[in-house]
């Protein structure tokens, strides 16, 4: 039985960015969690200007783009469908982002405001970091639409979820907790 080590070459880069990027949002959350756990008030005062219906919207967004991903890394869909798919997870990826900008436009405003301590140094450096995140994969995912080999779609799919799965995890603790 012979070996395909390209594809196992690939397969562990794969895991190793998905791991990766999972430890460095899992750092950034844990801070935002200390930093809330040391300075309760300050981030309590400092979510009232959050918008968490403008969250609630892009996770939903978020979630359709993965459903989108899914479809297009579903060995049922056919090449057309996949690059269809692909795009859309794309299209739906930048709506987030529109959404999130408008969000920020309106947040901006009380960054400076030592009054909340550093929920706002930590909001933006979390959600940031998640948003160049979200832009960086929807231009992959648009890029595999043009050139779907199965391997790409399953890398960038992959790295899809993730991105949506690191939203789940930090939208609740950012916006309801």
């Amino acid at each position: 039985m012979a070996i395909n080590t390209e594809e196992e070459s690939g397969n562990l880069l794969l895991w190793i960015l998905v791991w990766s990027e999972l430890a460095a949002f899992g750092a950034l959350t844990g801070a935002f969690i200390i930093a809330f756990a040391l300075n309760p008030d300050a981030f309590a005062a400092a979510r009232q200007h959050l918008q968490p219906q403008l969250a609630g919207l892009n996770t939903l967004i978020l979630l359709a783009s993965g459903w989108q991903a899914a479809v297009a890394a579903s060995h049922h869909t056919a090449l057309p469908g996949k690059r269809r798919a692909l795009v859309l997870a794309g299209l739906l990826g930048f709506a987030f982002v529109g959404v999130k900008l408008h969000e920020y436009s309106t947040e901006i405003a009380f960054a400076s405001d030592p009054a909340y301590g550093a929920f706002f140094e930590l909001y933006f450096l979390l959600t940031g970091f998640h948003l160049l995140h979200v832009v960086f994969v929807a231009v992959l995912l648009f890029l595999v639409a043009v050139f779907p080999k199965n391997e790409n779609i399953t890398l960038v799919t992959t790295l899809w979820h993730v991105i949506d799965l690191v939203w789940i995890v930090i939208f609740p603790i950012i916006y309801l907790v």
